[in-house]
């Protein structure tokens, strides 16, 4: 028989319990006396995944993939803990996601049943894993959009859209090797419970197949960041050039300007006809300067 959802409390259940408040933090630690110290543990939102025993207690700690609230990170990752002891299972996130409810969903769907604490975390790697995939086409996906802006138009913005996009990479890769090291923790660790070997060898499967992914995406992101960090680098080279030779191009005029409003006697200075032959003369050279700079390609 699959999960179920239970009315009340029970022996040898689960208890799945999402961002805890202060009441369900004194249910957990008065009513089925769960250490404090993991509550704590799970809270730190930097926990790296692994186990840990008190007296008969269980702590492991996994990275699930969220969706992030605040921009400098669209995607990123947090502990979900999982504590065990004989007479329950208590899972415990602080944050809220879309794995849990899924997973839950899943396991009604498919009428799993859980075998013991082992499988169950198993399982949860593997919903880990799958989530971790489809995060990650969300993020190829604005990728991609990325791209197409940045070809329109090379903007600061595109590029900060890429580098965060960069960053939750990071945070994914670091997260699917810590839970595949704890994958194999696990296996040591709780020898005498019994893995399905074929589930087992799904979540090593599923778990490489979104790290090479993550490296692929990461790969791909470095090398298009560069290559436009250097498209914006030759633009503003052939802004600065053209900026230069504009100023080139206006400086003879300003220059014969210069020389002939001295207050002193200068050459033709007596003539009628020496402000339009200087003029002349200064929009010539101009012109001829121009037309060099353009046969040389720089403007």
């Amino acid at each position: 028989m699959g999960i179920q959802v239970l009315p009340e409390f029970r022996p040898k259940c689960w208890v799945n319990v999402e961002c805890p408040d202060e009441d369900d933090f004194n249910y957990l630690t008065q009513e089925l006396h769960v250490p404090a110290e993991f509550l704590s543990d799970i809270a730190d939102s930097d926990e790296r995944p692994r186990i840990e025993h008190e007296d008969d207690w269980q702590l492991t700690i996994l990275r699930i993939p969220v969706e992030s609230s605040t921009a400098a990170v669209p995607y990123s990752t947090v502990p979900l803990g999982i504590i065990v002891k004989e007479r329950c299972i208590i899972s415990v996130c602080y944050k809220k996601s879309q794995m849990l409810p899924d997973f839950i969903n899943h396991l009604k769907r498919k009428n799993i049943s859980i075998r013991n604490e082992a499988d169950f975390i198993t399982r949860l790697i593997y919903s880990s894993a799958v989530w971790f995939l489809k995060y990650l086409k969300l993020i190829y996906v604005e990728v991609s959009a990325a791209e197409m802006a940045l070809e329109r138009s090379v903007k600061n913005e595109d590029l900060l859209r890429l580098m965060r996009l960069q960053k939750s990479l990071v945070y994914f890769s670091t997260s699917i090797r810590g839970n595949e090291a704890m994958l194999g923790r696990m296996r040591v660790t709780n020898r005498r419970l019994e893995v399905d070997p074929d589930l087992e060898e799904d979540v090593v499967i599923e778990l490489r197949q979104a790290y090479n992914t993550v490296k692929i995406y990461s790969d791909i992101m470095g090398s298009t960041m560069e290559a436009y960090g250097s498209i914006i680098s030759n633009n503003l080279n052939t802004v600065m050039k053209r900026m230069t030779s504009i100023s080139i191009v206006l400086m003879v005029p300003t220059l014969i300007a210069s020389l002939y409003g001295m207050n002193v006697e200068l050459l033709f200075s007596d003539k009628s006809w020496a402000f339009s032959a200087i003029l002349v003369f200064s929009l010539s050279l101009s012109v001829i300067v121009f037309y060099f700079f353009r046969r040389i390609k720089w403007f």
